[in-house]
């Protein structure tokens, strides 16, 4: 049902998981345990999903808090369930039984935590919400509830590796137009004009280059491993309609 960042279980008065498929309620291309709210899922099924989740990390079910996910740069704080979701793609909190969580099917689930201070966060880092800023929000969200960065322990979750992310020209340009270093994430593709994108050495070197104090990489691939993860990627490679979300969450204890 789950998988756990080691770094992140050592700390104390913390409780997260980076959910996979197993264990839920939904069928079809959604089958196993598919939180998206915003898949075309039924909504009772996502409902019961994400009870499960929420009941696996020891809150309420209305406490397990995703936002509205653009893409965009953006934490938010969260003290209370809200009566309507924010449109952000990063939750952070301080308070004891609210459930910091992201959606994601392929894109970048970072979990954060300060266990001193004892604030925690979630980030949905696809590559636009890590070039655009979303990881530097979250810290920022954080060290306004009392997070020291140098503190922080970060999580990468499962989510497209290298050897599964190939990107066209244009995604190259963009890339490398930002930062000529950055052709270091981009690795040789069998198609010309083509390369193979590290979506999570890039995050982890924002995060580092970012001051946080403990990265870890679970090292797992969404793409890859269709019985634990929902991929984006691969449903559109088969041209499926749709395709169910993992969600990633923390809370504290």
């Amino acid at each position: 049902m789950k998988v756990e960042s080691a770094a992140l279980s050592a700390l104390p008065g913390i409780r997260h998981a980076f959910f996979t498929r197993e264990g839920g309620v939904s069928e079809g291309i959604y089958a196993g345990l598919n939180g998206g709210t915003g898949s075309r899922d039924d909504q009772t099924l996502v409902a019961e999903n994400r009870a499960r989740m929420a009941a696996a990390l020891g809150v309420p079910a209305g406490h397990l808090l995703t936002a509205w996910q653009i893409h965009s740069p953006d934490c938010v704080v969260v003290d209370r369930p809200w009566d309507e979701r924010p449109k952000a793609d990063a939750v952070a909190t301080a308070t004891v039984g609210i459930a910091a969580a992201v959606s994601i099917a392929d894109c970048g689930p970072v979990l954060f935590a300060d266990p001193e201070a004892r604030v925690v966060g979630a980030a949905h880092a696809g590559w636009k919400g890590a070039v655009g800023g979303v990881l530097d929000a979250t810290l920022a969200r954080m060290e306004e509830l009392g997070a020291r960065r140098e503190r922080i322990v970060a999580a990468i979750g499962p989510l497209i590796r290298q050897e599964s992310y190939e990107v066209g020209p244009d995604f190259i340009d963009t890339l490398t137009g930002l930062d000529a270093r950055n052709d270091r994430f981009l690795a040789a593709s069998e198609r010309r004009n083509h390369a193979m994108f590290d979506l999570p050495g890039y995050i982890a070197a924002r995060l580092s280059g970012l001051g946080v104090g403990t990265i870890d990489d679970l090292g797992l691939d969404t793409y890859a491993d269709e019985a634990r993860f929902f991929s984006y990627r691969r449903a559109t490679h088969r041209g499926e309609p749709d395709y169910g979300r993992l969600v990633a969450a923390i809370t504290l204890v």
